[in-house]
């Protein structure tokens, strides 16, 4: 159906220059909410593209904070996603990682400050409830005061402060104090230069003496399916990955998630390495391999000079026995996820 204008009845109306704006404004701080939420790039700007049509449809002239209305429409939605991921997580083949997201440009990601960023923490997040979980990054992380967070979440202010200090008390039971970022970032310089030149001696006592390393191929290529543990285990595996899937690639440091990864690269992203470290040392790997989550990440447009010498030739050659890495590309499986 149409007006006389020729405009579909039930179409939202035309957003003004000021609205459009008011939305632009606050879309990255809305991403990097939905982000932490999720886990997931593609399904960040899901949430994100789903509140822009309910701000196209809200009646924006009694809207007298677009920023709050904007921030609660985003959060309740991501709330639901959330909630809906957990049955997908699920049926995912193989361990499930976060999607790594490319934070050169802006180390927090729309937020006051880079917490509940890290790969790790991320991680962690998953195991709360999805209220528990939007509490925690709306508090850590944009530093809302709990009156606002209980507006946003339809609850108590005691409630919200109840969800904060729950998810605060999880976290910290689950993980180790993280190392600070001069020395996580010592950690992976080191570490970095150990891969590239397969030494394996220096390798091995970067990690702590229970350090896991966890591969996530969502079955687009093949991947261990099984943490791999213990210093002597994951440093074979890394060896064994190392000479015969990195040759012809670069290995470099980059900045994703608020800190240092270590991307590797032929003419696309390879493999994405982010640690998890403490004062202790290294103590998990995780190893993001699945394309679908690496194509967002910038590659350095260089000659490769690989991670096992020019044209494939290693520079050393180091045998072990141990468990062996599979990560061997599988038949490739189009998908589309644009990045709106």
């Amino acid at each position: 159906m149409t007006t006389g204008s020729g405009a579909t009845a039930d179409a939202p109306a035309a957003v003004a220059p000021a609205d459009l704006t008011a939305f632009l404004d606050v879309r990255p701080r809305l991403f990097g909410l939905a982000y932490r939420m999720l886990g997931s790039v593609v399904e960040a700007e899901d949430v994100v593209q789903e509140a822009w049509l309910r701000w196209q449809g809200a009646d924006r002239s009694g809207v007298r904070n677009p920023a709050a209305f904007l921030t609660t429409t985003t959060t309740r939605l991501a709330v639901n996603a959330a909630t809906s991921a957990r049955a997908t997580r699920e049926t995912y083949v193989g361990p499930w990682l976060p999607e790594p997201v490319d934070t050169a440009a802006d180390p927090t990601l729309g937020a006051e400050r880079a917490a509940a960023l890290d790969v790790a923490v991320l991680l962690l997040l998953e195991r709360l409830t999805p209220a528990e979980r939007a509490a925690y990054v709306l508090r850590e992380a944009f530093d809302y005061p709990y009156r606002e967070i209980a507006e946003v979440l339809g609850t108590s202010e005691p409630n919200a402060r109840q969800l904060a200090s729950r998810a605060r008390r999880h976290l910290a039971v689950e993980g180790s104090a993280p190392a600070v970022p001069q020395h996580r970032r010592r950690l992976a310089q080191a570490f970095l230069g150990a891969a590239r030149d397969g030494d394996l001696a220096t390798l091995e006592r970067l990690l702590t003496a229970d350090v896991v390393a966890r591969s996530d191929g969502g079955g687009r290529v093949y991947a261990a399916r099984r943490d791999v543990c213990g210093p002597a285990r994951v440093t074979n595996f890394l060896d064994n990955v190392r000479r015969k899937y990195w040759r012809a690639t670069t290995v470099d440091l980059v900045e994703v998630n608020g800190g240092p990864g270590v991307l590797v690269a032929a003419d696309r992203p390879v493999t994405l390495i982010t640690l998890d470290t403490s004062a202790r040392g290294i103590e998990r790997l995780l190893l993001v391999v699945n394309p679908d989550k690496l194509g967002r990440l910038p590659v350095r447009r260089r000659p490769a000079t690989s991670a096992t010498g020019p044209a494939g030739g290693t520079r050393r050659e180091l045998r072990r026995t141990g468990q062996r890495g599979d990560m061997r590309s599988a038949p490739s499986r189009r998908t589309t996820s644009p990045l709106r």
